[in-house]
């Protein structure tokens, strides 16, 4: 299950977004206007926008009459249309920054054909297009320079706003939002009886944060949640590149492709096969005992462990298009992620634990997959002097 979006969705979100009276700051009306120069002002304006009023996207749609706010249907389609020779997705896209997703879908409400344009939240800095920020101001559209008062507020929101407190899907009902996750998972985990009924889990889930209640009706999946649980990443938007990949390549360079897996699932839900996977790849010596032969790995699977669940907790969320990743050479592994530690490399050792996500690494503390006390690091350097490894750099 994706989150493509039904008709019925489409046509319910087309009437819910023209039941304002004014047009509220994050929505656009329009009817044929599709000037691509307009069109990607306003995804900056209205992710910006969106950030300021508190919502996941902003939105803009056509086909829809601005003054009386009916149905009158558009000719605009986005699939064919362009911007010089390149497709107007992919200009949209090179142009704006930092990259967001944003999405077109047309459906048809009244028998009248409407294009429907939602635009990730901005997260951690305002979006431009061009180079130029901009912000809705009432029906607006103006450089967010232009309103210094908007632009400190918008900064200020980035600074309170964690990653995992940002919605990766909104407007979903219960058995939705328990088909996008993996809830068996969350509950095995903490070691905890799964609830009998579906109101139970939903309580379960919200308690922790994983859902909220959204304003519109029906349930929010927060990043966090998402994160951790999904049964598929790929499902919620701009989550689908955070997901693990595990590559091996022939010999000590990466010029020859062996095996390439991304895991699917949630960090938490899918941490345990990943470290299989991985402990499957990675070399192992056969030892023969009082004339039994036991196969011992060369890597101690304890600092595997350790350093593939800091790859995943400690990453900057906020670098697009990036995910954390294990590389296997035949004479070294290679784990990273996203960002840069925030204390350095060279006091790992005798500095207090300190996590870029913290709300992220207390849940994966309670279901086991680190220990959230800073020994990490001294538990894989004693297991690389066990086994006689040289040092991890």
């Amino acid at each position: 299950m994706n989150l493509t979006r039904s008709a019925e969705y489409l046509a319910n979100l087309v009437h819910e977004l023209c039941h304002f009276i004014g047009e509220a700051e994050w929505v656009e009306l329009k009817c044929n206007n599709a000037n691509p120069e307009e069109i990607g002002e306003y995804i900056s304006a209205l992710s910006n926008a969106a950030a300021l009023n508190g919502k996941a996207h902003g939105y803009v749609l056509w086909g829809i009459n601005n003054e009386t706010h009916s149905i009158a249907g558009t000719n605009f389609d986005p699939a064919t249309a362009k911007k010089g020779n390149e497709a107007l997705e992919s200009w949209l896209l090179r142009l704006s920054s930092p990259k967001i997703y944003f999405r077109f879908d047309s459906v048809h409400v009244e028998n009248k054909r409407v294009v429907i344009l939602e635009i990730e939240r901005a997260a951690y800095q305002p979006v431009s297009f061009k180079g130029t920020e901009y912000i809705r101001i009432a029906e607006v559209k103006k450089p967010l320079k232009e309103a210094p008062d908007r632009e400190r507020r918008l900064w200020r929101i980035f600074d309170q706003k964690p990653f995992e407190k940002l919605i990766a899907a909104e407007h979903l009902d219960a058995e939705k939002v328990l088909n996008l996750l993996d809830y068996p998972s969350y509950f095995g985990l903490l070691g905890a009886p799964l609830p009998s009924n579906r109101d139970g889990i939903m309580e379960a889930l919200s308690e922790d944060s994983l859902i909220n209640i959204c304003p519109a009706g029906g349930w929010d999946i927060t990043n966090y949640g998402a994160i951790l649980l999904a049964k598929r990443l790929s499902d919620f938007p701009g989550l689908g590149r955070k997901a693990l990949r595990i590559i091996q390549y022939r010999g000590t360079s990466k010029i020859e492709t062996l095996r390439e897996k991304q895991s699917s699932k949630g960090y938490a839900s899918g941490f345990e096969d990943s470290i299989t996977y991985i402990n499957a790849l990675l070399p192992s010596n056969e030892i023969i005992d009082q004339a039994l032969r036991e196969t011992v790995p060369m890597y101690p699977e304890l600092a595997i462990r350790e350093l593939v669940a800091n790859a995943l907790i400690h990453q900057d969320f906020f670098i697009s298009g990036a995910g954390p990743m294990v590389e296997i050479f035949e004479n070294r592994i290679e784990i990273t992620n996203p960002g840069s530690p925030l204390v350095s490399t060279a006091r790992f050792i005798d500095t207090p634990p300190r996590s870029r996500n913290e709300t992220l690494a207390s849940m994966m503390r309670r279901f086991g997959i680190c220990e959230e006390r800073g020994s990490g690091i001294d538990k894989v350097i004693t297991q690389v002097e066990l086994y006689q490894l040289p040092a991890p750099v």
